[in-house]
């Protein structure tokens, strides 16, 4: 859902030509999606943005209010484990920020990315 309202934005403001385009295009292709499923109060979920904070330019975060209808699927998957995090889609970490385990990856996408440009 979170991935189909990324591509309607991305398509919207393609054809609109505007600096808008210009900065989704160009983030989007060079900065990794970090996304946080969290609700509305999560304590853990601040606490770890604040962790986050430091890396803070060198990736997109997204987040996704699992208790939204639309994503009652993610809310029936992590409604025990808030905060979760993926990166680029895939499941990256649970509970609490693996500092390591992000930089290690933010690292490895990173390197990735300038290989493909």
């Amino acid at each position: 859902m979170v991935l189909c309202f990324l591509s309607r934005t991305l398509q919207l403001a393609r054809h609109s030509s505007s600096p808008l385009w210009r900065q989704l295009s160009s983030t989007s292709t060079n900065k990794p999606v970090l996304t946080l499923f969290t609700k509305k109060p999560c304590p853990l979920c601040d606490e770890a943005k604040e962790v986050l904070e430091p890396y803070k330019r060198r990736f997109i975060l997204q987040e996704v209010d699992i208790t939204l209808p639309e994503n009652s699927a993610w809310c029936d998957k992590y409604r025990y484990d808030i905060p979760v995090f993926h990166l680029n889609g895939k499941f990256l970490m649970k509970h609490q920020v693996d500092i390591k385990k992000f930089e290690d990856q933010l690292t490895k996408l990173e390197l990735q990315n300038a290989r493909n440009q």
